[in-house]
């Protein structure tokens, strides 16, 4: 089997595929990479939305369908996957699965210090 390659993703990346409007959080970001029958996926927007509660932290969701690049330079093999990004779009943390909540917040805690 040939060995699969990736190039990194860089802030750029993301911003470009999940939009320059949405912007990014001031202390972090989670990014939350779905498909649209996925029920975990639901299941992790749900503890995502709760810490984006959070003052300085944004919630953005993206769907595999419609960013098969994107998706394929992370190495997302199953969803959902939940990036933390820092307040300049780097990812700093990366889940595959469901997140706990205390995990969450513990790692927007080690991300971005209150």
């Amino acid at each position: 089997m040939p060995e699969h390659r990736t190039e990194p993703v860089t802030p750029d990346d993301l911003l470009a595929e999940v939009g320059r409007a949405s912007g990014l959080g001031e202390r972090a970001t989670l990014v939350q990479v779905s498909s649209a029958f996925c029920a975990p996926c639901r299941a992790a927007r749900t503890v995502l939305a709760r810490v984006a509660e959070e003052p300085g932290v944004r919630h953005v969701e993206v769907d595999v369908a419609g960013h098969e690049a994107l998706a394929a330079r992370l190495d997302v093999r199953s969803t959902p996957v939940v990036l933390v990004l820092d307040a300049h779009g780097r990812v700093r943390e990366r889940l595959d699965g469901v997140p706990r909540l205390a995990w969450l917040r513990a790692a927007v805690g080690r991300v971005a210090p209150a």
